[in-house]
């Protein structure tokens, strides 16, 4: 008969490793467009669907149209100031992926883990976004160049 001795793991890796879901499922992916028109009409043709929504976020200076794709979402950004993210984000690299999307459950408890384990998050809070979420941005330098955005439901 084999004996395994283990010792009792402790502390909150353990908890959240065991216990808690750190990050759910990709909620949605972003794409950075010129024109959300175009965008819509090129993404309604691509996915046979027109977008499910379309919104606007004054504070962060853009417009969004969000499609579903299964359970996933695809959510299109134009920006709406020259001073926004996102025309920034196109004026340097053009149209295409802006970001990953990681649905969780506890933001700021998941912000703390991130900051624990040597991620730089953009803000120190999270903050109001589309589709009726509260969200969280890592920079891209601390995850192979891609931007990840924590997204948990307003409830």
């Amino acid at each position: 008969m084999l004996t395994l001795k283990c010792q009792p793991k402790t502390g909150w890796h353990f908890f959240y490793k065991y216990f808690y879901r750190m990050m759910n499922k990709i909620e949605h992916i972003g794409i950075a467009v010129k024109s959300l028109e175009k965008g819509n009409d090129i993404y309604t043709k691509l996915l046979g669907e027109a977008p499910y929504k379309t919104e606007s976020v004054a504070s962060e200076g853009v417009n969004t149209s969000f499609f579903g794709v299964g359970t996933n979402k695809i959510e299109l950004l134009e920006a709406t100031n020259p001073d926004s993210a996102i025309a920034k984000f196109i004026e340097k690299r053009g149209e295409g992926l802006h970001h990953i999307a990681f649905d969780v459950d506890d933001i700021v408890k998941e912000m703390e883990r991130l900051k624990s384990e040597g991620f730089t998050l953009l803000r120190s809070e999270p903050f109001k976004g589309a589709d009726n979420k509260l969200v969280c941005f890592v920079h891209p330098k601390d995850s192979s160049g891609v931007l990840i955005e924590l997204c948990q439901e307003i409830k």
